[in-house]
């Protein structure tokens, strides 16, 4: 019968930062793909990766008015 997933929000929030960076060892993903809900991976993911855009673009915008990129 299947386990129930039970990974929390900060687990969760935890693997997606790892897959950001590529870099993962083979037991910890394994583990995260038997705990970790794929519907809140998604949703963490799409969270993270507008708040990485966002922080891109705040950033360019501050180079830019700081006159450094001149």
């Amino acid at each position: 019968m299947n386990e129930p997933r039970s990974a929390s929000l900060l687990q969760t929030l935890r693997a997606v930062a790892w897959s950001f960076f590529g870099v993962r060892r083979r037991a910890d993903h394994e583990e995260d793909v038997r705990r970790l809900n794929p519907a809140l991976v998604i949703g963490v993911g799409i969270a993270a990766a507008l708040v990485f855009v966002i922080v891109l673009l705040l950033l360019v915008r501050w180079v830019v008015a700081s006159g450094v990129a001149t």
